[in-house]
């Protein structure tokens, strides 16, 4: 038998199929853009998700040569959706779903700071307040978009969205409840009358039916058969939001354990049992043991997204023979990072290009380009920026630590950025840490598939992903970068705090 997991991201969609010993034997990908209407804005329709998760579910099937009996069971996971899509009665769309780096919500997120105690929020949600959460988001639809708000029936996630239209079920995982912070009791599982009463939002808008990630939420209608290519009656199974499906991907199931997810974005995160909750960081169930154990996570905005804009910026010549050659413009622009010295020659980033996440949690924080000299070349600045997005890695790290976290000496990473040798030696010589890449470098897709194999009993316990990751050798830090990365850091730090209030008069 086989396995489908189909993986819902900010630029694009990804499935793969995987045999019962977790090998992945197909892949698919379709990428698409983000709606920039306005600074720091970021939404998406949800014709684009479902577009891409349908033709890649296909392809998967038909590409794999297997019959399509043979395949038991899909799941489906999904980059965070904020304040999720606003549906009417019919499940149709109203407006674009406002999505994680989207920060327009800054007028809420400061009445909610102003309103509601530090303590209150925090001890119901495990979470606290900022523009990146969806509670916020779902607050400025009710402010600004009356029209729409008015007509919304529900906010249905990214991936629950897709779900919905394979098999005609509503429903959400515990995880992607979590997330949208505000709202969702972290100790009792469910939606927060109080909270909700509190910031304006009625309970009936959010989904009523919460699962496990592991759960069969529906099957594939007749319907749907038609466009992903699956058999009406296959096993559709919840999935849960990409980050902790990722962390899954990688094996990390205990305390200590964790992982990098860098694609877009980073999402670097730990497993813990939730009784200390970690303030400043991300925390909602994990997408295993869900009931039972609390999956915290730091995040910056932008990792791989720096790279991606850099490269359609400045890197012409790169695309060009990158096309000639079938070489990646990615690969191209890391030989030529090799040959520039730890520490960009004093060249430092904030690499804040859409405000930030954990842990400062500034919304108007901005890119900035410190030290640059008449010495310093593209390829300067290029790892400039990776050294940035490894920097804020670090401050996540630290920022767990002082929260109580408990982190092995060696991080496993996941992701697009994770293909890089010379970034993730770079993440090891900032961090401190033993930077450790799984082997087959699908990451959340290959951890829905796993899903899927829970949900429908092809696999007995959440332990056997064990089995099925394979790890490279583990890539250690130079001790001879250590001081001039110190050094680096410090002024990093130092940076923000010395530019924060000059970038809030920008706004």
């Amino acid at each position: 038998m086989y396995l489908i997991g189909c993986d819902i991201g900010t630029q694009g969609t990804k499935s793969v199929l995987v045999n019962e010993r977790g090998e992945v034997l197909v892949e698919a990908q379709r990428e698409y853009d983000v709606i920039k209407p306005g600074s720091n804005w970021a939404e998406q329709w949800p014709d684009v998700w479902a577009k891409a998760a349908f033709n890649t579910i296909r392809e998967v099937a038909e590409k794999a040569e297997v019959t399509k009996k043979e395949i038991a069971g899909l799941a489906i996971s999904g980059l965070y959706g904020g304040s999720g899509v606003p549906v009417d009665r019919e499940m149709k769309p109203l407006h674009p779903c406002l999505i994680w780096m989207d920060r327009r919500a800054t007028a809420q997120t400061s009445w909610v700071k102003e309103n509601i105690p530090k303590e209150k929020i925090f001890s119901i949600t495990g979470n606290y307040v900022d523009s990146y959460y969806g509670f916020t988001k779902i607050m400025w639809l009710r402010d600004n978009r009356p029209e729409v708000w008015k007509k919304t029936y529900e906010f249905v996630t990214p991936k629950d969205y897709v779900v919905y239209l394979l098999t005609g079920e509503d429903a959400i995982d515990y995880s992607s409840a979590g997330n949208i912070g505000g709202v969702f009791d972290i100790r009792k599982l469910t939606w927060s009358r109080e909270m909700c009463e509190a910031l304006g939002i009625p309970m009936g808008l959010l989904p009523e039916k919460i699962v496990k990630s592991s759960d069969i939420v529906g099957r594939i209608t007749a319907e749907s058969s038609k466009l992903c290519g699956l058999l009406e009656g296959t096993p559709v199974v919840s999935g849960g939001i990409d980050a902790p499906v990722a962390q899954l991907s990688a094996g990390a199931l205990e305390e200590g354990e964790h992982v990098a997810m860098v694609g877009t974005s980073t999402c670097w995160g730990t497993v813990h049992d939730g009784k200390e909750m970690p303030f400043g960081l991300v925390s909602f169930p994990y997408v295993v043991h869900d009931t039972e154990r609390i999956y915290s996570f730091g995040g910056s905005a932008t990792t791989g997204a720096l790279a991606k804009w850099f490269k359609d910026e400045f890197a012409d010549s790169e695309e060009s023979v990158g096309k000639r050659t079938g070489t990646s413009p990615y690969q191209l622009l890391d030989r030529e990072v090799e040959k520039i010295p730890a520490g960009s020659d004093g060249l430092i980033v904030l690499p804040y290009f859409m405000g930030e996440r954990s842990p400062i949690w500034d919304p108007f924080a901005k890119g900035v380009f410190f030290g640059v000299t008449l010495v310093h070349t593209r390829a300067h600045i290029y790892k400039a920026l990776m050294e940035g997005a490894a920097y804020a890695l670090r401050h996540n790290m630290e920022n767990g630590i002082k929260a109580g976290l408990k982190l092995d000496d060696e991080c496993w990473i996941v992701g697009g950025v994770a293909k890089s040798t010379v970034w993730n030696k770079i993440f090891a010589d900032i961090t401190g840490y033993k930077m450790r890449q799984v082997s087959s470098l699908v990451e959340a897709p290959f951890g829905d598939a796993f899903l899927a194999g829970l949900g429908v009993g092809l696999i007995d316990k959440p332990e056997r992903i064990k089995d099925w990751v394979k790890f490279r050798d583990p890539i250690s830090p130079d001790p001879n970068h250590r001081e001039i990365y110190e050094k680096q850091y410090s002024l990093f730090r130092e940076l923000y705090e010395k530019t924060k209030e000059t970038m809030w008069k920008m706004v």
